[in-house]
């Protein structure tokens, strides 16, 4: 693990949002997968904040901060947001994000895009998610996530 600086989209988030506490670290072998990020981190899989890309029926994104652990219940979202949502391919993640698969973080996007969390994550003392880079992560607690992302409450979106 090596101390490193994140893609500059990134860092412009980090910066805006008074994050310029927040250190991204490498893992040689990767992060790309939530138990990739636990197992290099040390950590409990469910401390993992995968940032996961949707698409709706009407070609907008959605942005799923999961807990590690569990999986989306698609339907779940759909009743949420009123439409229903497939997961997005390579293209359509870095379209709208500007990061690939594996690498997405949680803010800090190409685009805007609509973001839900797992009330799970939100009941963590840190939450580890990905840096912009299959082999980067940074932490945050809950609260700077809410105030990132301007999310105040996590929904019940497991399957």
């Amino acid at each position: 693990m090596k101390k490193v600086s994140p893609p500059q989209c990134l860092q412009n988030a980090f910066e805006t949002n008074k994050l310029d506490h927040v250190e991204v670290f490498e893992f040689p072998d990767g992060t790309r997968s939530a138990a990739d990020a636990a197992n290099a981190i040390g950590c409990d899989i469910s401390d993992i904040g995968k940032s996961l890309v949707f698409m709706t029926e009407k070609s907008k994104p959605v942005l799923i901060i999961m807990n590690g652990a569990d999986q989306v219940d698609l339907n779940r979202v759909a009743s949420l947001i009123g439409l229903s949502i497939r997961k997005a391919d390579a293209n359509e993640v870095r379209e709208h994000t500007g990061y690939a698969i594996g690498g997405v973080p949680p803010f800090g996007h190409a685009k805007p895009v609509e973001t839900l969390i797992d009330a799970k994550l939100l009941a963590k003392d840190t939450i580890w998610l990905a840096a912009g880079t299959p082999k980067t992560v940074f932490s945050l607690t809950p609260d700077e996530l809410r105030d990132v992302t301007g999310i105040e409450t996590g929904v019940n979106i497991s399957a």
